[in-house]
């Protein structure tokens, strides 16, 4: 690690944080949360820490052998740990109406959820929904289950008297989108796809900053005690790649600037959905554990009301 990924932020914690650290001594006895993307990376490390602090996590997974094993792991290392694994392919509006359908059939409460899962650097390829694969689930995937469990989140938030939170695991590449944002009439346009760059990941990163944000403004137009944030996780290793493996030559790129082990990579997360500093914050970017902004953007009060409209006319 570079000297200045030690230097403390505001919070009191850096980049060189993990998620173990800035969840000490926090206890999320009686909490319910939704990890995607749970089943590799900083999604398994974050379902290990919440399980860890007594939270009820869910795995949302494609692969719900590789889930099982994560939880196996989980309550090995934990005696008594509440994890479970549910099937959730996030390119699939079926798969995710089946999975929220589900949940919420459950009866289970639900505090926290987290929209971890996401691909990188995929060559052109369209969703079982006939939408850019980046765009579709990395953004509207989520978009459309956060909708589909948000009555559960508001029915928990009062009657717990808690206050839910959703955070979007996004990117700091969300500051190198297109000139004007985000180009809606192009989403699937393969002639200007380029898997390095606005037209696919960064774009999706966009959304996922445009969305929380609107879904802040919404909640908090409508009174309900549920935060929406955005956050980079940083730089780390994980099988995000597994689409493209000339990607290593960007990481190892990225690298030079901030490099995370998946400890570190999932403390922001961590730190967002269960910290008591972030409690009544809401609408706003973290990174490295700490406050950050958003690009200007991100920032765009009329861009994310047209993704928001744009977005439901695709899941309707």
């Amino acid at each position: 690690m570079w000297p200045f990924h030690r230097k403390l932020g505001p919070s009191g914690f850096s980049s060189s944080s993990t998620a173990e650290e800035v969840t000490q001594g926090i206890d999320g006895t009686g909490l319910t949360a939704i990890v995607t993307g749970a089943s590799s990376g900083i999604g398994t490390e974050t379902a290990r820490v919440l399980a860890l602090r007594g939270v009820h996590v869910i795995m949302g997974v494609r692969n719900l052998a590789a889930g099982e094993d994560v939880k196996k792991a989980i309550v090995k290392e934990i005696p008594g740990a509440k994890v479970d694994a549910m099937e959730l392919d996030l390119s699939s509006m079926a798969s995710i109406r089946k999975f929220a359908s589900d949940f919420n059939s459950s009866h289970l409460p639900l505090n926290i959820l987290i929209n971890n899962a996401g691909v990188f650097a995929t060559q052109f390829m369209l969703s079982k929904d006939n939408i850019e694969l980046h765009f579709a689930t990395n953004h509207l995937g989520h978009f459309l289950l956060t909708n589909l469990l948000l009555d559960t989140m508001k029915r928990t938030s009062c009657e717990s008297s808690k206050e839910g939170r959703i955070v979007n695991v996004s990117s700091v590449a969300h500051r190198a989108s297109y000139r004007e944002g985000i180009r809606f009439d192009q989403i699937n346009d393969n002639s200007r796809y380029g898997a390095w760059t606005a037209s696919g990941y960064r774009q999706s990163k966009l959304a996922n900053v445009l969305h929380a944000n609107e879904l802040a403004r919404r909640l908090k137009e409508d009174g309900v005690d549920i935060s929406a944030n955005s956050l980079h996780p940083g730089v780390i290793t994980t099988n995000i790649f597994r689409h493209n493996n000339i990607a290593n030559s960007l990481f190892h790129w990225l690298g030079r600037f901030v490099h995370k082990n998946v400890q570190q990579g999932a403390a922001t997360t961590c730190y967002v959905a269960l910290h008591s500093q972030v409690k009544g914050v809401s609408g706003e970017f973290f990174s490295d554990n700490n406050l950050s902004e958003a690009s200007s953007h991100g920032r765009d009060i009329e861009l994310a009301k047209k993704l928001w409209d744009f977005s439901m006319n695709l899941i309707r």
